[in-house]
């Protein structure tokens, strides 16, 4: 027997979240909806979204699962499936609209955008890699503590942008992208384990840190790699610098967040920044 829950809107966007390390709730496609869990406390339930383990953490003697919801998702109800003692059960969440803005950009190496056959030859076995990376699991009972920044430096691109290269629409930006100078120095936002480097036709010289229960980062364009797969990273610990490498029109780091491998809004897990000039406007 399957038992259904529903939990409305209003109670997901008033539910006090003091957890360290939870990130903010945006109950919209590409945000990340913390839902509370009608189980016994004694055992730690297994959730799934979409067919993808979920995120879940303990406050208050409550279990809680914390979802990441992708670009792609159908505005309205959601389902999350509940395994707990041996009893399977579903909770429902609900997500609205959100219009994200169209951005235009061109890109002078014109294979970045239309890639050869031997381009594509490559590229298949990169994607392989990069969704193995991004769909790792490792259990943990803890978060993070608040996510620090890695870099300083001018937003350039915000996430959810659907993308227009050379006149040719794309894929919406999985990331956001901060503007500094080549070579400066990128640090771990938390503690974690490096899941994969690599230099990769679009992303160019990548690091993956997975972050346990299905949070992991990724940070892309470095002009600099400075740690290995398998390596244990603390936060704060420079893992490498920014540059230009791959797709880029300048150089600049592209942050992404990635959570039960669904690429979602970074700026819900990092502190708030002061505005800079030049700062890409919502």
């Amino acid at each position: 027997m399957i038992r259904t829950v529903w939990v409305g809107l209003c109670l997901l966007l008033s539910f006090t979240i003091s957890a360290e390390g939870l990130p903010q709730q945006s109950a919209v496609p590409g945000g990340v909806v913390i839902v509370p869990l009608v189980v016994s406390i004694e055992n730690k339930p297994v959730v799934k979204y979409k067919h993808r383990q979920v995120m879940v953490v303990q406050q208050d003697q409550q279990w809680l699962a914390v979802v990441g919801v992708p670009l792609t998702a159908t505005i309205g109800k959601q389902t999350l499936t509940v395994v707990s003692r041996g009893s399977t059960s579903t909770t429902l969440f609900e997500i609205e609209d959100k219009a994200y803005p169209t951005q235009h950009i061109t890109i002078t190496d014109k294979r970045k955008v239309n890639p050869n056959k031997l381009d594509m030859n490559r590229i298949g076995p990169e994607s392989i890699k990069i969704k193995k990376a991004l769909r790792y699991w490792t259990d943990s009972d803890t978060l993070p503590p608040q996510f620090i920044w890695p870099v300083e430096g001018r937003v350039s691109g915000l996430f959810g942008r659907r993308r227009v290269f050379n006149g040719q629409p794309r894929r919406p930006h999985s990331g956001m992208d901060i503007a500094a100078p080549t070579g400066t120095e990128i640090h771990a936002p938390a503690a974690g384990v490096i899941r994969d480097t690599g230099d990769y036709f679009f992303n160019g010289n990548t690091v993956f840190i997975d972050h346990g229960q299905g949070l992991v980062t990724m940070f892309c364009h470095m002009d600099q790699i400075d740690v290995v797969a398998g390596q244990i990273i603390q936060q704060g610990e420079v893992i490498g610098t920014v540059g230009m490498t791959g797709r880029v029109t300048g150089p600049h780091l592209h942050l992404g967040v990635s959570l039960n491998d669904q690429r979602v809004e970074p700026r819900l897990f990092f502190p708030e920044r002061q505005a800079i000039e030049g700062d890409e406007k919502e």
